[in-house]
């Protein structure tokens, strides 16, 4: 009988990436896959440590399986594991706890799978991960998420992401078409490329600091691979955001027009106190680019309210910078302080009160700009990706940029892609879609 797999994980579609290469691992030596948190003989938690909310989290999820099998097998793997490795192994039912390096060779580490008096450590130092693991994710059988990207070589004074990754790496520009075929050989319809710092893909790609390629070439190869509708950028920096590769989307054939951009602050002071690598202006013209090619394109938008020295006047420019701004939702974070970061030892803490109540603020402002932008796209005609899920009766889906959709839940559907009509905006604040007679298959 062979002995069986649960995994859990945390945080970015990075992770998910990766914990799809560690199952695959996993079942060439023999274990069966099933669901968190089910009874299994072996646990992988693959962790995130952007916030302390994600901390507690990975001890939730051991809670989780030792209920499920007390004597299930428990390994910790991914960012949290690589910073405080001794701390996860001091957790109840923790078994062992591998760093970034050492989480790809995971069965290497196993051996009988008894419970161990102590969670057992091996973690290398981050200046050893060096070299690149491709990984790719699918979910649903709709989408795939493709690393392309590892490591960050920025000093944010807020991020432990280059101690948990360590530096810049790419995947090689033939890895990554490769797995891109890979991908359009199952019928995944959709590929959502990741990494820590996307923008910077090409460097490190042969194991050297330089660029053998850019981003820019990264997407006009991936535009010719046959079989993928569409192919969507998860995540990528306003400095490196190049007006080139906005002006390619713009015309390609499979890159929809969709774009997430941190901007972290509305305020140049705290901008440079987070040491990022452009100021707002540099981020306005960016939007101001896209919505000039792309009209109708979904902008989302990453920051960060209560960064230490951050006053109210300074927290007021965030929000009036963001409230005219013409972008389509936020994805707000709280600051908390993480260890071994310069943001940590600085002055003008925010106390937690007003960090909650800014992000309140904001999130409001990211439920009317989300509103808005969907009333603006109600009577266009849109393609979308149905999902396989049948969710209280109606199937979901995302149109081409970002309008996340449903109708009544029809089995057939799933999977498929469709011209649509957006009718109008439900109580839940989806939108209602009905077949375009242009659509041929509905």
């Amino acid at each position: 009988m062979s002995k069986t797999v649960a995994f859990h994980t945390l945080g970015c579609k990075l992770n998910f990436a990766e914990t799809s290469t560690i199952a695959r691992s996993l079942a060439d030596v023999g274990f069966a896959r099933v669901e968190f948190p089910e009874a299994a003989d072996l646990y992988v938690i693959n962790t995130c440590s952007v916030t302390d909310n994600a901390d507690k989290r990975c001890r939730h999820a051991v809670r989780q399986a030792r209920r499920a099998n007390p004597e299930g097998f428990i390994a910790i793997v991914g960012c949290y594991a690589q910073l405080q490795p001794e701390e996860i192994a001091a957790i109840h039912g923790v078994d062992l706890v591998l760093g970034a390096s050492e989480k790809f060779n995971l069965p290497d580490y196993l051996g009988d799978l008894s419970k161990k008096p102590a969670g057992q450590v091996h973690s290398c130092e981050i200046e050893q991960a060096d070299f690149y693991v491709g990984s790719y994710a699918i979910g649903d059988r709709t989408r795939a998420f493709l690393k392309v990207q590892d490591g960050c070589d920025y000093k944010c004074t807020y991020c432990t992401i280059p101690l948990a990754r360590g530096i810049s790496r790419s995947a090689t520009l033939r890895q990554v078409l490769d797995q891109a075929r890979e991908i359009a050989a199952q019928g995944i319809r959709e590929i959502v490329l990741t990494g820590v710092n996307i923008g910077d893909y090409g460097k490190g790609e042969f194991g050297n600091k330089k660029h053998e390629h850019t981003f820019l070439e990264l997407v006009r190869e991936l535009d010719q691979v046959p079989g993928i509708e569409r192919v969507r950028i998860s995540s990528i920096e306003p400095n490196l955001l190049q007006n080139e590769t906005i002006d390619f989307v713009a015309g390609s054939k499979h890159f929809v027009p969709h774009f997430h951009i941190p901007l972290q602050s509305g305020s140049n002071e705290i901008l440079k106190r987070m040491r990022r690598r452009y100021l707002r202006e540099l981020y306005a013209e960016r939007v101001d680019r896209i919505r000039r090619t792309m009209p109708d394109a979904c902008i989302g938008v990453d920051v960060i309210v209560g960064f230490p020295g951050e006053t109210e006047a300074l927290f007021r420019e965030t929000y009036d910078f963001l409230h005219g701004l013409d972008i389509s939702y936020l994805h707000v974070f709280t600051y908390s302080e993480r260890p071994d970061t310069p943001a940590a030892e600085m002055d003008g803490v925010v106390a937690m009160e007003q960090r909650r109540r800014r992000s309140q603020m904001l999130r409001s402002l990211s439920e009317k700009k989300r509103r808005q932008f969907y009333q603006d796209q109600l009577g266009t005609e849109r393609t979308v990706l149905l999902e396989a899920e049948n969710r209280k009766g109606y199937i979901q889906g995302y149109t081409e940029n970002y309008v996340k959709v449903k109708a009544p839940w029809n089995p057939a559907l799933a999977g498929t892609v469709h011209r649509i009509r957006l009718d109008r905006i439900d109580p839940d604040g989806m939108v209602r879609f009905s077949f375009s007679s242009a659509d041929v298959t509905a």
